[in-house]
């Protein structure tokens, strides 16, 4: 006989039979917490009548507290009384029940909502969120760092620093001559994070000074460390079509293992241009919120890896459907992991990398020590790989009183100008 809605049944440790009923875990409260340690965070906590509880990630980088007042004014006060246990139809509701659907602010809501309940069950089953997924197909997650520099020679050096960790993937920036605060240079060696101010400064960019410089920086990379690191470069949207299809191609000799965002992505059809021309694999998705924004991408191999994020694209639940919906057309994973992404959301990556069939690879940003220590979890870095924890669910979680010392900070990243002041893509 089936087991009554609401009803969880356990199975004898022999597989004979269901016995017993569990009563379902109620969600009694939601709270949202900003912190900034270094930078901001928006975190979920979702409580439950059986004690058990779970946090996700809600953060959109310079527009945190727009997610701040969607979860408090629309999402929380939906949640009290809902079993938690029921993830799908809490994000059916929360996707299919507003309306307006899709988006930046709604689909973080929702990814919140989302990873909470999945830590929640985790913890409540005793187990860790990869065997809720399935199981891993991996014991490792390969990720890459960022090495940036304000010259060629910086980055080099830079590069050299991050093989000397264990790192055998690493994304290339490098300053371009003439130009000043490039994207990609950070302010520090291990930490970036490009959103510094109230209101956004402005920075310079140049098109075609970068499409003669960036080719050296590989040249190079590889005369110096030679073909077997794993080398990436972002062109973080700033090229059109053309332009990226002639970077890829001037880009293929020193093999790439991706050009990223190398062309906005609003116009799915403008990636077949540059797939006509260069033979360099492509990434996108990190701005993309729902399988919709990148449909056509995969469908028609488009591109090579996938990298909608698990706070970006509504959850576990959605980012699923994505990646199996890849796998199809033969597109990998390589979900974005800035630091603009909370511990919370890297722990879950992790879990879901371990996994995903379909894994690429891993964008690794090392948070600082503070935001470490307001977000103690038990995932950990080896010799370039990420490995998953053992704890039940995502093994991320949040110190309250340690986030209260670090108040909400208003920051926004900067824009861009061309040099006879079209604003540009930044």
């Amino acid at each position: 006989m089936p087991a009554a809605d609401g009803d969880a049944r356990t199975v004898r440790a022999d597989g004979s039979g269901l016995v017993g009923v569990a009563s379902p875990l109620l969600i009694t409260a939601a709270r949202v917490i900003v912190t900034c340690p270094g930078r901001n965070f928006v975190t979920l906590k979702i409580e439950t009548d059986q004690g058990v509880y779970g946090i996700g990630d809600a953060t959109l980088n310079g527009r945190e507290m727009a997610v701040v007042a969607y979860l408090n004014d629309h999402v929380c006060p939906l949640l009290i009384g809902r079993d938690a246990r029921r993830i799908e139809d809490t994000w059916q509701l929360l996707y299919r029940g507003s309306y307006w659907r899709r988006g930046p602010v709604t689909m973080r809501a929702i990814a919140a909502v989302d990873v909470a309940l999945w830590d929640i069950k985790g913890k409540a089953l005793g187990a860790p969120l990869h065997e809720l997924l399935g199981g891993r197909s991996r014991d490792r997650v390969m990720v890459y760092g960022h090495a940036n520099g304000a010259d060629i020679e910086e980055t080099v050096d830079a590069v050299g620093r991050y093989i000397d960790l264990g790192y055998q993937a690493i994304r290339a920036q490098t300053g371009v001559p003439g130009l000043t605060n490039a994207y990609g240079v950070g302010r520090g060696e291990m930490h970036y994070e490009p959103a510094d101010a109230s209101l956004p400064t402005e920075t310079v960019w140049d098109t075609r000074r970068y499409l003669t410089h960036v080719p050296k920086l590989f040249q190079r990379l590889r005369d110096t460390y030679g073909p077997e690191p794993r080398l990436l470069h972002d062109g973080h949207h700033r090229m059109t079509p053309q332009e990226a299809a002639r970077l890829g191609k001037s880009l293929e000799p020193y093999d790439l293992f991706w050009l990223e965002d190398a062309t906005p992505a609003e116009n799915q059809e403008a990636f077949r241009l540059v797939r006509q021309h260069t033979t360099t694999p492509l990434a996108v998705g990190e701005v993309f919120n729902t399988i919709w924004d990148c449909k056509d991408l995969i469908q028609e191999q488009l591109i090579d890896y996938i990298r909608t994020t698990i706070v970006g694209a509504g959850g576990l639940t959605h980012l699923r459907r994505i990646a199996d919906f890849a796998a199809v057309w033969g597109v990998r994973t390589g979900c974005h992991g800035a630091t603009d992404l909370s511990p919370v959301t890297l722990g879950a990556a992790v879990h879901f990398d371990a996994w995903v069939p379909n894994f690429g690879i891993q964008e690794y940003m090392r948070h600082t020590e503070a935001t470490d220590a307001v977000f103690p979890h038990d995932y950990r870095f080896g010799a370039g790989f990420l490995i998953p924890g053992d704890r039940p669910g995502h093994g991320v979680d949040i110190d309250e009183a340690l986030a209260a010392r670090y108040p909400y900070d208003p920051r926004q990243l900067p824009i861009a100008r061309l040099t006879d002041g079209t604003l540009w893509n930044w």
